[in-house]
């Protein structure tokens, strides 16, 4: 299994890694704190953010630690004006900027070795009544991706949806919305990414998102935390929803994906040991798979779940998670 995860999680308690630090560390700084951790195989950068320079040689930095890229992420923050809307701006030549920039940020990837851009278009969206002509931001929206898309071909773009935040509103808000933007795009290089965090407060059951996701489209990606489902919490994988996580990993194995396990979650926000936290994230998933092998090697599961016997489903599944009495 490859694992990856979200980079500036490593910048957390800079005291312990650093004492005496001035200012923020760079970004090798960061990531050869990542690569203290046991089985991380894979870092995500952050575009425009992490990629000063020449991205090559970062890339080149980064693999001398021992770590992979598994994939760019873009940010919409260096244009004040993408506040209300980065794809989807009433400004034409603010639209320009933002997929202009994404581009760079898709050129920037493969120059790194990396054929994956996350897109996580949080500033696409409303916040009033009677602010936006909705069929517009649609259009605005397929269109942007689509230019994207065909910037270059064999790059898989891959779309992260959330409900909101920091729009009241977001214009792919949960899985179906954002199935019917993947199918009005119609690009062969563009799928789905699945946040756990965020598909538990669009109100959604993890694994029957991504089944759709299989089924109407492909999962490029998959980013595990936990949270209580009111908003973004990027808790520690298993924290808050253990069986709903497992359901969700058989779900995806069972659909053939077959990318990293990329760990989005929050250390940073508590003040947590980050390479503690990342680690234990590893042995969750890890002790999560066995468990996984384990219902699939009982035929009484299957069974269960084909006649929808939700009580000895769960029966069965917490026998083989948490063993006998």
């Amino acid at each position: 299994m490859r694992f990856a995860t979200r980079l500036n999680s490593f910048a957390c308690r800079p005291e312990l890694e650093w004492p005496g630090l001035g200012g923020k560390p760079s970004v090798i700084q960061i990531a050869r704190r990542a690569a203290r951790v046991s089985g991380l195989t894979d870092v995500d950068l952050n575009y425009p953010d992490h990629v000063k320079g020449e991205p090559a040689a970062l890339a080149r930095q980064i693999r001398d630690l021992g770590l992979e890229i598994n994939g760019l992420a873009m940010r919409y923050y260096s244009n004040p004006a993408f506040k209300i809307g980065a794809f989807t701006n009433p400004d034409p030549a603010v639209r320009r900027v933002a997929i202009d920039l994404t581009k760079r940020g898709i050129d920037a990837a493969r120059e790194m070795g990396t054929s994956l851009m996350t897109l996580w278009l949080g500033q696409d969206g409303f916040d009033y009544a009677f602010q936006a002509d909705y069929r517009q931001l649609w259009q605005d929206e397929v269109e942007g991706i689509r230019e994207v898309c065909d910037h270059d071909p064999d790059c898989l773009v891959s779309i992260e949806y959330k409900p909101n935040e920091p729009r009241s509103f977001a214009v792919m808000p949960d899985c179906a919305t954002t199935l019917l933007a993947i199918r009005d795009v119609d690009r062969p290089n563009l799928g789905i990414t699945l946040d756990l965090a965020h598909v538990l407060y669009a109100d959604e059951q993890p694994a029957f998102a991504a089944a759709l996701a299989a089924g109407h489209s492909r999962i490029l990606g998959i980013h595990l935390n936990d949270g209580y489902a009111k908003r973004d919490d990027g808790l520690m994988v298993g924290a808050v929803h253990p069986l709903q996580t497992i359901e969700l990993l058989r779900q995806m194995r069972a659909d053939g994906y077959g990318g990293a396990i990329y760990f989005d979650t929050f250390p940073d926000t508590t003040g947590l040991d980050p390479v503690h936290e990342c680690e234990v994230n590893i042995a969750t998933v890890r002790r999560m798979f066995a468990v996984m092998d384990r219902l699939d090697g009982d035929e009484r599961l299957g069974k269960a779940i084909a006649r929808q016997d939700a009580v000895s489903a769960l029966a069965i599944v917490n026998e083989l998670t948490f063993g006998g009495a």
